[in-house]
């Protein structure tokens, strides 16, 4: 999924509020973020896009309307 334009996220990834929440994984080593969407069911998470700076972090939350992001290292 890395490499497709931030404008066309929305087109290719599906996200469903009753069934998945906002994750952004951060590593604790690293310090690499990753935004995406876990399944409350299974916790199946599904990478969207890579998080390299606040701006990133913008464009994921008004790509998917989001107001609350949970954070899981």
């Amino acid at each position: 999924m890395f490499g497709i334009k931030k404008d066309n996220l929305k087109n290719i990834i599906e996200f469903d509020p009753d069934k998945q929440y906002a994750v952004i994984r951060s590593s604790i080593c690293t310090g690499e973020k990753v935004a995406g969407f876990k399944n409350k069911d299974d916790g199946h998470f599904t990478e969207v896009m890579l998080i390299k700076s606040p701006s990133d972090e913008k464009i994921f939350r008004d790509t998917f309307n989001l107001t609350d992001i949970k954070t899981e290292y």
